[in-house]
């Protein structure tokens, strides 16, 4: 493939605030279905200078993000690459697809180092400060592994899916959240269970999103249920339950779960304000909401016309940015609940974003089998 043929145009757009845009689609030349989307993303954590994404081709790709220059193909899987994404340090990229197959590259080399074959996947995760990966599956187990030696352990499925998955900041323990409403907290070295969310505890279906606060103290749970929950991974107790008035109307049941359409709404993304003591869900039928976390009361509320996906906080101030079915992503002001700018240009939904640690530049995977980089110049705070 020629170096022209992967590097990106420039798309410039007018405004007070999005600079220019940068498109990359590297699947250009690879890519023979008439709709092949880009899955997931991520940043390098040490530099935020390079990407990675993958597809619906089979094909995962490392990229520098100044101008979209192609520097690893991460080939050889045999079904679309669902995770993708860098080592704490940088050095590594793990690349998963649907089928169940990981591989592990190094990134200077470019060479593949390691690579794993388990059950069909839902996600990968790697550890925060090693070489080590996490992964969950379709039929519950979860599988932890040093790369590249392989050393390998793994984690007792419970006959459902094991839907999502992190590793605590402490690098000790990990949450996990299964199909069926269940939450479970792992000791990594033991391999064993310190607690199970179960019964009236537990979300009332699947689970498909959690996110932890920096410390680990804490854990946010999102289910088909229509709820987000606050749990203590130490006590394994849930301290909050919210819900969003008027979002939870369109809900099911979990018995009801399988006669349903893509159509129901549920909590899609779920997040923690960095440097306010805030945490913020997304619905999939457009209702935002930003909770207190002590008083436990909701700050603010938005209504969009578009399904939210993701939503990521910034590292040092209480801006927030959601991802959209429309293809836009929108960044927010959690003090006044302002939206302060959106970045279009997709032609169908966003499935992966990521902000750089400047907050100066937004990197987006689409449906619509593209990649967009969006410079900002954002006024001061």
């Amino acid at each position: 493939m020629a170096d022209q043929e992967l590097r990106p145009q420039l798309e410039l757009h007018e405004g007070e605030e999005i600079v220019e845009v940068i498109e990359l689609n590297p699947n250009q030349e690879t890519a023979e279905k008439e709709e092949e989307a880009v899955f997931c993303l991520s940043l390098d954590p040490k530099t935020n200078s390079m990407a990675v994404t993958g597809g619906e081709d089979d094909m995962a790709f490392v990229w520098r993000v100044t101008d979209g220059e192609v520097l690893l193909q991460c080939t050889g899987h045999k079904d679309s690459v669902i995770s993708a994404s860098f080592s704490h340090d940088s050095a590594l990229v793990v690349t998963g697809d649907m089928s169940g197959l990981i591989k592990v590259w190094k990134v200077e080399t470019k060479e593949e180092v390691w690579s794993f074959e388990v059950g069909d996947l839902q996600w990968v995760e790697w550890h925060p400060c090693a070489h080590v990966l996490l992964a969950g599956t379709d039929e519950g187990s979860c599988w932890m592994w040093k790369i590249p030696s392989g050393d390998c352990k793994t984690f007792a499925g419970t006959g459902c899916q094991a839907t999502c998955g992190k590793i605590l900041p402490d690098g000790y323990r990990a949450v996990i959240g299964y199909e069926d409403g269940t939450v479970r907290i792992w000791d990594l070295k033991q391999g064993s269970q310190l607690h199970v969310v179960k019964g009236q505890d537990s979300h009332q279906g699947p689970l498909t999103c959690l996110a932890t606060n920096d410390t680990g103290s804490l854990v946010l749970t999102g289910s088909v249920d229509c709820t987000a929950k606050l749990l203590n991974p130490l006590t394994g107790k849930v301290v909050a339950v919210f819900s969003v008035p008027n979002s939870t109307k369109e809900c099911v049941a979990k018995e009801q779960m399988e006669d349903t359409d893509s159509n129901s709404n549920s909590v899609e993304t779920v997040g923690f304000c960095r440097v306010l003591p805030l945490i913020a869900v997304g619905f999939l039928d457009g209702t935002m909401g930003i909770w207190d976390i002590p008083s436990q009361t909701l700050r603010h509320k938005w209504q969009l016309q578009a399904g939210i996906v993701q939503l990521l906080w910034e590292d040092h101030s209480p801006i927030m940015y959601t991802g959209s079915l429309d293809g836009a992503v929108r960044i927010w002001d959690a003090r006044s609940g302002r939206m302060e700018s959106e970045c279009c240009g997709h032609a169908a939904e966003i499935l992966d974003f990521m902000v750089n640690k400047e907050a100066s530049v937004i990197v987006t995977a689409s449906g619509d089998r593209t990649a967009k980089v969006f410079y900002l110049q954002r006024p001061e705070r």
